[in-house]
């Protein structure tokens, strides 16, 4: 099948820059990116530096293939009917009730999209999930598909994307690899070769991988629990470094030295965040325990509950430090976003750590370069368990960065202009409680995890 129009469901952090870039490498291909959010198709179409998402050189991208063969449109139906290739690119959240609550993907966007699929087409599609899914999820699009059937033939991909967010265009151009599973009968490997033909235009072709549908599938799982597993390793050391006098910044060295473990993701740090480790690992429990594996069931839950532990031992270090009783206490947060270099702060640990200090009585004042206000009290609304608080009176966040008189300032995302700040100026009159190990310099009122102070 030539593809010659591609569909993408789904405007957000992965299906955004995915199309603004396949666009941008085939000129030949239109493509269109749907959702059924109009605000979101808005702000896609408008200007360039207020693109709903942030990522480093995405505007450009954006700019140079938009209007040409890159659209954003709340045609749903009429782009499903023209494309010979749909990609998914919804949400899949973790469900918040029924079988499952607090660890399964609630599939519920993706089952909707399906239902779109058969419903509007009116010729074969290659159908690629682009959405990190739990496996077998492409077994449900198909029943979906074929309960609506009306002589058309469906093609099931596996496409998981494997973005890190605020390097996500540089990983678009140049990946580790690319994943594509698909069925092993002849229709799903000429569907294969057609989504390779795509990536070739400037992927090499020993970066793509071939797979069955089901090992796509579990692998996003799989690779995101494998590196948030490293990340908590090195932070539940973090701890013992902390009681005992070591280093964690020289044990992570150490330990990063040795060939067959590599520096990557050994920093400790307040714990990861954003959409994907938690809820991936989460879903990776739950499919273990229905498949009646709970040994191994728990043993990636641990890696969950290290990462809430390392929230709760540093949140618990501020308290301590300063008294025991934050009541009037004025207390500044640097950063909201769950990294530097996005505007995405889901599950980001500023989440965790400001509702404890604001249930522990703290005026709260908080920047972040990149996150909105909206997003902040959004936030808030969402993940705390109380979340009618004052914006007016204990709750600020504030337009510009100037640190003035607190009680203590916490660094809680890697942004480079908080690097750049005289620290040993601003720690001989406030505490600063690093959660990053950004700070190069030492002060006695500098506390870092994984040291003593």
């Amino acid at each position: 099948m030539e593809i010659k129009n591609i569909c993408c469901i789904g405007a957000g952090y992965v299906g955004g820059p995915t199309m603004a870039v396949i666009a941008l490498k085939c000129p030949h291909i239109n493509v269109t990116v749907v959702d059924a959010n109009p605000e979101k198709i808005k702000a896609w179409n408008g200007p360039l530096e207020k693109l709903p998402v942030y990522e480093p050189g995405l505007a450009e991208v954006v700019k140079e293939a938009r209007g040409r063969n890159l659209l954003f449109s709340n045609d749903i139906p009429g782009n499903i009917d023209k494309a010979e290739m749909i990609f998914i690119a919804v949400n899949t959240p973790t469900k918040t009730d029924g079988e499952g609550a607090g660890m399964a993907a609630d599939l519920r966007y993706i089952e909707a999209c399906a239902r779109d699929i058969a419903k509007y087409s009116k010729s074969d599609k290659i159908v690629v999930e682009k959405s990190t899914v739990p496996i077998k999820t492409a077994e449900k699009i198909k029943e979906i598909l074929d309960q609506n059937n009306k002589g058309i033939h469906f093609e099931i991909l596996s496409n998981p994307e494997f973005l890190a967010e605020g390097t996500a265009i540089d990983d678009m151009f140049n990946p580790n690899r690319v994943l594509i599973g698909g069925n092993e009968i002849e229709s799903g490997q000429k569907a294969v070769g057609a989504l390779v033909d795509i990536y070739s235009n400037w992927i090499l072709n020993d970066k793509i991988l071939t797979t069955n549908v089901w090992s796509s599938e579990l692998a996003k799982l799989a690779s995101n629990a494998m590196l948030a597993q490293r990340i908590s390793s090195i932070n539940s050391l973090s701890a013992l470094c902390e009681k005992t006098g070591a280093n964690i910044d020289e044990l992570s060295k150490a330990i990063g030295m040795d060939n067959r473990i590599g520096p990557n993701f050994l920093k400790a740090s307040v714990g990861f965040g954003g959409s994907c480790f938690q809820k991936d690992i989460l879903n990776l429990v739950y499919l273990c325990m229905y498949y009646g594996l709970n040994e191994v069931a728990e043993y990636w839950h641990q890696v969950v509950k290290v990462n809430n532990y390392q929230k709760e031992r540093f949140t618990q270090k501020v308290i301590d430090h300063l008294g025991g009783n934050l009541s009037e206490k004025k207390i500044l947060i640097l950063g909201w976003a769950f990294k530097a270099n996005t505007n995405d702060s889901r599950e980001s640990a500023s989440i965790k750590v400001c509702e404890v200090l604001y249930e522990n009585g703290a005026n709260l004042e908080i920047y972040d370069p990149m996150v909105s206000d909206k997003t902040i009290f959004n936030d808030i609304k969402n993940y705390w368990t109380k979340n009618n608080i004052e914006f007016d009176q204990r709750f600020k966040i504030l337009p510009d960065l100037d640190i003035i008189k607190y009680d203590a300032v916490l660094v809680l995302t890697e942004w480079d202009e908080f690097k750049s700040l005289n620290w040993n100026k601003i720690a001989s009159q406030i505490p600063v409680f690093d959660g990053r190990l950004i700070i190069e310099e030492k002060h006695k009122n500098i506390f870092k995890i994984g040291k003593r102070g």
